[in-house]
C-alpha cells in the first residue's frame, strides 16, 4: 500500500461502458479501459431472434455486468496501483434506462419463460415507443393541472419510467404483473454492487416525476389506467440516496468482479451528464455543461426556480446541494452523424479516407472544414431520434433542405453538424427567455476531438467554449463522487475543485461566420416552428402510415 489514494469511476454509455482510475489528491487519471457491451443495442431483434417494432430500443443487463467484471480490472492494471490503495467506487448510467426485475433484483430477461418478451428486457433510454403513453400523461396532468407538469417544461417524455412502464402494462400484462421493481439502471448496477437498493435523487427527479418528497398521485395514475394505480407503491417508490453519499459497500461477489477491496464505500447511482459538471468543475449557475456523444444533454444549476419550456426537468440539488439543477437535451447528436456516416456516404469516400490513414468522420470534416459558412445551400433539422428539447416530441423526425444534384456528402455532413449546433442554441433561448442565464458552454464527450464542430457552436451560440480535456468526463464525475462518498472530501464541491478539469474558453466565437450563422438560424426557427409545433404534422402522420404498414 502507498500513501496516495484512488478512486475509480464507471460510466455506463450507450454503446460501452468505461472504468477510469483516479487518484484522490489531484484528479490525475491513472488508467482507464473501455468494454463494449456484446450485444450493443438491441432494435430489431431480441437474442432469441424474436422481431421488435420501430421505435424499440432494448439492451441485456449482463453486458452491465461485464463491464465490472472486465474494464475495471483492466482499468486498475494499467493504472499500476496496488487495488488496496482503492478506497471507493462510483458509478453513472445513460438515463432514463430501466430494468424490470425481480424483488432480489433478477431482471425479468433473465428469466427462461420471458425471453422472448420484449418487455422484460431493459429498455435504453433512447427507447421511444412509448411516445403515445408520454402524450397520455401530459395531456392529463395538463387537464388536471397537476402542479409537478411545469417543472418538467409542460411535457412529460416517452424516454422516462412512467411513460416506458404504462406501455409494459398495457401491452404486456404479463410481464408487467411479473414485475416486482421497476428500476433505473443507475441504481441496478449500484444494487449488484453493494446487494443494497437505493433509488438515487437524480434520475427520481429528472426521470420519475419526483418533486417536493412525492410522485403523481394513486387517482391520476388511476385515471390513466386503473390497473396502474398502485405502480408507484408496488414497483416504484423506494429510499431516496443523495448524490455523493454511500449507497452501501462492495460486496464480497463484486469485488470478486471488479478485483477491488470487499468493503469500500460504492457511491449513489447517477446519470451521466448530472456527474460531468462536477468534473467540468463548473457547479455554478451560469455555466451550461453539454455533454456531447450519441445525444447531447445540457445541465446547469441555478440559484431560482423558473419554469423553461421543453426543459427535461429542473430538480432542487439535482446537481449539486443547494443549487436547482436544470436539465435539457437533444436525442440525437452524434448518432445522426454516425447514421449518416453509415448508410450515405459512398465507397470512393470510404476508400480515399482508408488511403489516407483516417476515419470517414475524419475524412468529411477535413473536406467540410475548408466551406465558408452558408457556401453548402443546405439546412437541416436534428430530429432524426425526435426532439427532446424543448419541443419533447419523438414523432418528430429529421429534415434537409437545398440538396441539389451537386450537393457532396461533406456539405450535408456540416449541415448535419450546424442544425445540432441550432438545437442547442435553441435550448440556450429558451433558458434566457425564462430567466434561467446562460454565460458559458462547457463541452465534454468525444466529439470535443473535432474542432470544427467545435468552432461552429461557439460562432452559432455566440458562447466562449471550454472543454473538458479528460475523454472520461462522466467517469472523472463519477469518480469525484466516490472520493465524496469515501470520506476523502467534505461535499461534491471541494472535491470537484481538487479533482476536475477544464479548459476555459478553448474557443471564442467568429463575429463574421457567427453573423451568417444567425441568419441561418432564424431559417431554422422557422422550419423548427413550423415542422414542430403544429404548423404542419406530417412528420407524425408519417409515423403513423410506417406503423401501420409494419402492423399489415
Amino acid at each position: 500500500m502507498s500513501d496516495e489514494k484512488y478512486v475509480v469511476g464507471v460510466d455506463y454509455g450507450t454503446l460501452s461502458g468505461r472504468a477510469l482510475v483516479v487518484r484522490v489528491s489531484d484528479g490525475a487519471e491513472m488508467g482507464s479501459a473501455v468494454h463494449e457491451y456484446p450485444h450493443a443495442v438491441v432494435t430489431d431483434a431480441l437474442p432469441s431472434g424474436q422481431a421488435l417494432p420501430p421505435e424499440w430500443a432494448l439492451q441485456v443487463p449482463q453486458d452491465y455486468r461485464e463491464v465490472l467484471q472486465v474494464a475495471v480490472p483492466q482499468a486498475v492494471r494499467e493504472a499500476g496501483i496496488d487495488p488496496a490503495d482503492v478506497i471507493g467506487i462510483g458509478t453513472d448510467f445513460t438515463a432514463c434506462t430501466m430494468v424490470p426485475t425481480l424483488a432480489d433484483g433478477t431482471p425479468l430477461c433473465e428469466l427462461d419463460r420471458f425471453a422472448d418478451r420484449p418487455h422484460a428486457y431493459v429498455k435504453l433510454w433512447r427507447h421511444h415507443a412509448a411516445q403515445p403513453h408520454a402524450d397520455r400523461i401530459s395531456q392529463l396532468a395538463a387537464k388536471r393541472n397537476e402542479p409537478w407538469l411545469a417543472r418538467y417544461g409542460g411535457v412529460i417524455s416517452s424516454e422516462w419510467e412512467f411513460a416506458k412502464a404504462l406501455q409494459m402494462l398495457e401491452e404486456d400484462p404479463e410481464v408487467y404483473a411479473a414485475t416486482q421493481r421497476w428500476v433505473e439502471a443507475a441504481d441496478w448496477i449500484v444494487w449488484q454492487l453493494t446487494g443494497r437498493y437505493v433509488r438515487n435523487a437524480c434520475t427520481a427527479g429528472y426521470k420519475g416525476i419526483y418533486q417536493d418528497g412525492r410522485y403523481p398521485g394513486r387517482d391520476f395514475l388511476a385515471e390513466l389506467n386503473p390497473g396502474f394505480a398502485d405502480f408507484v407503491e408496488t414497483k416504484l417508490d423506494q429510499p431516496i440516496g443523495q448524490l455523493g453519499d454511500a449507497a452501501g459497500t462492495l460486496t464480497d461477489r463484486a469485488a470478486a468482479w471488479t478485483g477491488l477491496p470487499p468493503g469500500i464505500p460504492v457511491a449513489v447511482g447517477n446519470v451521466d451528464a448530472h456527474v460531468t459538471a462536477a468534473a467540468a468543475n463548473a457547479l455554478d449557475p451560469g455555466q451550461m455543461v453539454a455533454i456531447m456523444g450519441t445525444s447531447t444533454c445540457h445541465i446547469m444549476n441555478g440559484s431560482e426556480l423558473r419554469v423553461v419550456p421543453g426543459m427535461c426537468g429542473v430538480v432542487a440539488n439535482g446537481i449539486v446541494a443547494g443549487l436547482w439543477g436544470y436539465e435539457a437535451g437533444q436525442s440525437g447528436v452524434g448518432d445522426i452523424f454516425a447514421h449518416f456516416v453509415r448508410t450515405h456516404v459512398p465507397a470512393s469516400y470510404t476508400s480515399q479516407a482508408q488511403a489516407e490513414g483516417m476515419s470517414v468522420h475524419e475524412y468529411l470534416t477535413r473536406l467540410a472544414s475548408g466551406q465558408r459558412v452558408g457556401e453548402h445551400g443546405l439546412l437541416a433539422l436534428d430530429w432524426h431520434s425526435g426532439n427532446r428539447s424543448v419541443l419533447v416530441d419523438h414523432e418528430l423526425s429529421g429534415l434537409l433542405v437545398g440538396e441539389t444534384l451537386a450537393t457532396r456528402p461533406e456539405d450535408i455532413y456540416r449541415a448535419l453538424i450546424e442544425a445540432t449546433a441550432f438545437g442547442t442554441r435553441t435550448i440556450i433561448e429558451t433558458f434566457r427567455a425564462a430567466e434561467v442565464p446562460v454565460t458559458e458552454l462547457v463541452v465534454a464527450g468525444g466529439l470535443v476531438r473535432n474542432r470544427m464542430l467545435m468552432q461552429i457552436y461557439s460562432d452559432v451560440t455566440r458562447l466562449p467554449l471550454s472543454v473538458i480535456p479528460s475523454e472520461q468526463g462522466p467517469a472523472l464525475g463519477s469518480a469525484i463522487h466516490a472520493a465524496v462518498a469515501a470520506g476523502a472530501y467534505p461535499d461534491t464541491r471541494a472535491a470537484a475543485a481538487r479533482m476536475g478539469r477544464v479548459e476555459r474558453a478553448a474557443y471564442h466565437p467568429n463575429e463574421a461566420d457567427a453573423a451568417v450563422y444567425d441568419e441561418l438560424f432564424a431559417e431554422y426557427t422557422r422550419l423548427h416552428d413550423y415542422f414542430g409545433r403544429g404548423g404542419n404534422k406530417i412528420m407524425r402522420k408519417l409515423r403513423a402510415i410506417q406503423r401501420t404498414a409494419v402492423a399489415r
